[in-house]
């Protein structure tokens, strides 16, 4: 990506402050965001204690907040600096150890918007910095709401096209074009479908930036009420992570299951996340549902993507089928949420408000898949009402 293409959907810069113990890095990371349109470095800190010394001044709108410090970590800092900037958005950077990944996703529930894998700079040389810095750079651009220009902006639009979603109504302006995906513009109207009139025997779901924290609280306010169907998740998460959420949303739901394995069953009262690093299908064998991984290329940029996930349901399940695109970057979902409509099942979408990022769940609305877009506070409620009245 070239960053001298990126600029901003608004006129006023977005605001980054830079919270990384070593002077190497921070310099790096600083180098990077200084070459980007439309995002100013208003502030830099070597620890969480100096860092909450100066967020109250600096105003960010983002926070790049490194976990492992001296004086104190970011993890301990994290609350006070959600309480100094109300509205910042916190992407947590660091290594992909287990220990880090739970501090993370500790981070994750208590309010960071999103993380970002950390390489070993001093030992995994020039690919594995330059993975790091466009990850980087694709991250505060979705965060940001940044716009990019060039040859590559309508590849993606182009792509859902052809794969034939239908396109919004006429009146509808054209999309805002993302490095990650699709935003529609304020004031869309959306061609909704209509909920399916079947019982539920799948609950299928798709998140990514702010996903862990919103799947934690809808799966949690449905505590009790999922053990009739299998439950299935992707959310865009490298391995470890993913083992994390998996061992967590089980605890949660008091399902059982965890991260999925090759060749699993699929079973009533179990919940099966997708492993990092690969595309979780499923495929009917003796008239059952097992799960089917696959170690192919990445899709719509990720790996685990949700539109395979959604495919492989809606053939299967169809009118039954039962799913949720909640908050993330991109247009991953918007395809398979299309085909699982099309299959005759239901697909909601998590507001743009309650969103981190509005870019999975309205390009999903974008697409014309879903029944409503509704708040997260919402959504279980929504949900366990749909699944109670199918079975009365």
């Amino acid at each position: 990506m070239n960053v001298a293409s990126v600029t901003m959907a608004e006129k006023s810069n977005t605001r980054v402050m830079l919270v990384e113990d070593s002077a190497v890095v921070r310099g790096m990371i600083r180098g990077w965001l200084e070459g980007m349109a439309g995002v100013d470095v208003v502030a830099a800190a070597d620890n969480g204690q100096v860092a909450l010394n100066k967020v109250a001044a600096a105003k960010p709108d983002i926070i790049i907040l490194d976990i492992e410090m001296p004086v104190m970590d970011g993890l301990t800092a994290l609350p006070g600096l959600l309480r100094s900037a109300p509205g910042v958005k916190v992407l947590i950077a660091s290594t992909l150890s287990r220990r880090n990944a739970e501090v993370t996703l500790k981070a994750m529930h208590l309010g960071a918007a999103d993380y970002l894998a950390k390489p070993s700079f001093a030992k995994d040389g020039v690919d594995a910095r330059a993975v790091f810095r466009d990850e980087l750079i694709g991250k505060i651009s979705g965060l940001a709401g940044l716009v990019p220009i060039g040859e590559n902006a309508p590849e993606k639009v182009a792509h859902i096209a052809r794969s034939g979603i239908k396109k919004a109504p006429s009146s509808v302006p054209a999309p805002n074009h993302q490095r990650w995906g699709v935003i529609p513009p304020p004031d869309t109207k959306f061609s909704l479908r209509k909920a399916s009139k079947i019982t539920p025997r799948i609950l299928a779901i798709g998140s990514s930036t702010g996903g862990p924290a919103a799947l934690s609280k809808m799966l949690g306010e449905l505590k009790g009420r999922l053990n009739h169907l299998p439950v299935l998740v992707t959310q865009h998460m490298p391995p470890t992570f993913t083992t994390l959420l998996g061992e967590s949303l089980c605890r949660l739901t008091g399902l059982l299951g965890g991260e999925a394995k090759e060749g699993d069953e699929v079973l009533p009262g179990h919940l099966y996340v997708a492993p990092g690093g690969f595309h979780m299908r499923l495929k009917q064998v003796g008239g059952k549902s097992h799960i089917a991984l696959e170690d192919g290329p990445p899709i719509n940029h990720c790996k685990p993507a949700v539109d395979p996930m959604f495919e492989s349901i809606a053939e299967i399940y169809r009118s039954s089928t039962l799913s949720v695109v909640l908050t993330g970057m991109g247009t991953d979902g918007a395809l398979g949420a299309t085909k699982i409509a099309d299959a005759g099942g239901s697909v909601f979408a998590q507001d743009e408000k309650s969103s981190i990022v509005w870019g999975m769940p309205g390009a999903a609305m974008a697409a014309g898949a879903c029944v409503e877009a509704i708040a997260l506070e919402q959504l279980a409620s929504r949900i366990g009402n749909i699944m109670l009245s199918k079975r009365a």
